[in-house]
C-alpha cells in the first residue's frame, strides 16, 4: 500500500511551491512576471493532474474492504456445524455442537470456535464395548476490513504445535482457496478462505468407552483409534455444508 505523504513528497504542494519559488524569485517587467506566473499556475496544474493519476493508480490510502459474502457469526453459529456426512459414515452425534470460550466480536473481527463429537454405535450387547469417535472442531473467522487471504496462504501448512503437516493438498472449487491438511494419522484439518471469511474443519479420532462414565473397567486394552484419511470426502461435503449455514444463520 502506498500511503499519501509518500506521494505528496513526490508529487504534491511543497515540490511544486519550491518550483514555484525559484521562477518568482527574479521578477523583471510586468510582461516577465505574469510569463512566470502562467508558467507557475501550469506547473500547479501538471502537479495536479500527476497527483489525481497517482491516486487514480493507486488507489486511496486505505485497502477495501474484503467481500463477507454473506457471511455473518454469533454465539448461534455454532447450529452451521451439522457434519451430516460424517455423521452417516460414522454411526451418530454424541453431542451437539457447543461454542467454547474465547469468541470475538469487533468491527474488524468476528471469530468463534464451535465443537463436537462423532462417535460409532455401541460395539457390544452391554454397550460398553471399545468404539471410535471423532471429535470435531470449528473455527470460523470473519475479517471486515483486511483480506486475509495473504496470511491465509503463508501460513497454510502450519499445525497447532507448530510442526508442518504431514501432507497438504489443494481443494479445487471450495470457495477462493482451500487446503487439506493430514495432521497426523488420527487428525486431518480443511481449511477454507472466501473473501473475508476463513473457515477451519478439524477431525480427531479417537477411541471411546462408555463404561468410564460409570467407574467401569474396559474388558480389553484400548484399540487403535482409525486413521481421519477415509473420512475426507465427509469433510468436504461437510464443508460446503457448514459454509452454506454461515449465511443463513445469526
Amino acid at each position: 500500500m502506498i500511503s499519501e505523504p509518500e506521494l505528496v513528497g513526490e508529487f504534491g504542494p511543497e515540490h511544486t511551491a519550491e518550483a514555484v519559488g525559484g521562477f518568482d524569485r527574479k521578477p523583471t517587467t510586468g510582461r516577465g512576471r505574469g510569463h512566470h506566473v502562467l508558467w507557475a499556475a501550469a506547473g500547479a496544474l501538471t502537479a495536479s493532474a500527476i497527483w489525481a493519476v497517482a491516486v487514480f493508480a493507486y488507489g486511496s490510502d486505505a485497502d477495501p474492504k474484503p467481500d463477507t459474502h454473506g457471511y455473518r457469526l454469533d454465539g448461534h453459529s455454532c447450529s452451521a456445524l451439522r457434519m451430516k456426512a460424517l455423521v452417516a459414515s460414522v454411526g451418530e452425534r454424541a453431542d451437539a455442537p457447543s461454542l467454547a470460550p474465547g469468541s470475538i466480536e469487533h468491527p474488524a473481527l468476528d471469530s468463534i470456535t464451535c465443537a463436537m463429537t462423532v462417535t460409532a454405535p455401541k460395539g457390544s450387547e452391554d454397550g460398553y464395548g471399545w468404539r471410535p469417535g471423532f471429535h470435531v472442531g470449528m473455527r470460523a473467522e470473519l475479517h471486515k476490513e483486511t483480506d486475509p487471504l495473504p496470511e491465509f496462504e503463508a501460513r497454510k501448512t502450519e499445525t497447532p504445535w507448530g510442526e508442518g503437516a504431514q501432507h497438504i493438498e489443494p481443494v479445487p472449487g471450495l470457495g477462493d482457496r482451500a487446503y487439506l491438511l493430514v495432521l497426523d494419522e488420527g487428525s486431518s484439518e480443511l481449511r477454507v478462505v472466501e473473501g473475508g471469511a476463513v473457515i477451519r474443519l478439524t477431525l480427531s479420532a479417537s477411541m471411546d468407552y462408555p463404561g468410564a462414565d460409570e467407574g467401569k473397567e474396559p474388558p480389553q486394552a484400548e484399540p487403535e483409534a482409525p486413521a481421519t484419511e477415509p473420512y475426507h470426502a465427509d469433510l468436504i461435503s461437510d464443508m460446503r455444508d457448514v459454509m452454506e449455514q454461515l449465511k443463513r444463520t445469526a
